[in-house]
């Protein structure tokens, strides 16, 4: 079966220009591409024809020769999409068109956002229950003040790469089949830059040093990260900056530990003070409170003073203060002391199921387990 003349399977005059030609061709691979007509034979000997037609019209020595010489005047068998890379143009943007992509080829994919940033940020814990501002300073590669992010000199400026024509990739055909890879000449930037900037030595970036202002808001938690929108590394090629997440981590307390919006914290007690009741006076983070210890009070007993703990970040209210009884055994004992404890062991002795409950209920469970 002989060819159909090219000009006629894309549907154009003899003297289109390039454009209209390119044009033609896009509409035809759309409305014929395989992606788009699954197990339509006759669909995809039309994307093959008008593939072939378009290698050779879009590049002007194959067109030429075609002009002259007819289908004798070229081998589009062989010519491949390799020779003419208004192919690997047209080819690009339309991928593009049918899987959402960017239209008009990938003159911009060497532009890239910058890297976001982590910055670890102690705190303590009273900063976090009231806020605070405070400043840090952070390295980050920003844009080149002289060259102003584009890396050549001053006077100068980059040249569009001569073998990937800006796209920073290039594209290598097989039949049907084709590859993408990474331009090896500009090596993916799509730019050619033949007087560096000595600032930046052509990198576009710096490395810098910067102080930041940052607000931590009240209530703020171990873990939490706070957001500054564009405070990250400088994009390449004029991409947008990232942006700096501070983390934050609280210290150490040396009187309470920190459960969300609640705060805990250890009471020590004498044992006379367990035994016989008595008023004893607890720090908390707005100053001192009073807690009244009743008699007889065990070691582990809690005491909870409501709205004495952290308003956390996303509550509207505070949190609790949890005091956790420790009964204190006295040490360095006077005589007198010891005598005195003595003579309390053995009256107590007397009735001891009515002054140690819990001894008691403990030593019985322990014959019933040593009589099993």
């Amino acid at each position: 079966m002989s060819k159909r003349d090219y000009y006629e399977v894309l549907g154009v005059s003899r003297d289109a220009d390039e454009n209209e030609i390119k044009k033609a061709y896009r509409k035809l691979a759309m409305k014929h591409h395989p992606d788009r007509n699954s197990g339509n034979a006759r669909s995809e000997e039309s994307f093959k024809e008008a593939k072939e037609a378009y290698e050779v019209l879009a590049d002007s020595n194959k067109r030429a020769a075609y002009d002259q010489y007819g289908h004798a005047g070229v081998d589009a068998s062989s010519g491949g999409a390799g020779g003419a890379h208004g192919f690997g143009d047209a080819f690009s943007d339309i991928f593009g068109d049918i899987f959402g992509g960017r239209s008009g080829g990938g003159g911009r994919s060497n532009i890239h956002r910058g890297a976001d940033l982590r910055y670890n940020l102690e705190i303590t814990l009273e900063q976090a229950a009231r806020g605070t501002e405070t400043k840090i300073r952070i390295p980050a590669m920003e844009a080149c003040e002289t060259c102003h992010g584009d890396g050549a000199k001053p006077g100068t400026s980059p040249k569009t790469c001569s073998t990937c024509h800006g796209h920073g990739q290039v594209r290598m055909q097989q039949g049907f089949f084709s590859i993408q890879q990474t331009c090896p000449k500009c090596h993916g930037n799509g730019k050619i830059i033949s007087s560096p900037c000595t600032s930046c030595n052509g990198a576009g970036r710096i490395k810098h040093h910067k102080t930041l202002s940052v607000k931590i808001p009240v209530g703020v938690d171990d873990g939490d990260r706070i957001r500054l929108s564009g405070e990250g590394e400088a994009g390449a090629n004029g991409g947008p900056p990232g942006d700096l997440y501070v983390v934050i981590h609280l210290a150490s307390h040396s009187v309470f530990q920190r459960d969300g919006n609640d705060l805990h914290c250890e009471i020590p007690i004498s044992f006379s003070t367990a035994a016989l009741g008595g008023e004893i006076e607890v720090p908390t983070l707005d100053g001192h409170a009073k807690i009244k210890v009743s008699s007889e009070t065990q070691t582990g007993k809690i005491f909870r003073l409501r709205g004495k703990g952290i308003k956390g970040v996303r509550s509207h209210s505070n949190g609790d203060l949890l005091c956790h009884v420790a009964i204190e055994t006295p040490v360095k004992l006077t005589a007198r002391q010891k005598e005195l404890l003595h003579e309390l062991e053995e009256l107590s002795q007397k009735d001891n199921s009515r002054h140690s409950p819990r001894h008691k209920s403990w030593m019985e469970k322990a014959r019933e387990f040593f009589s099993e």
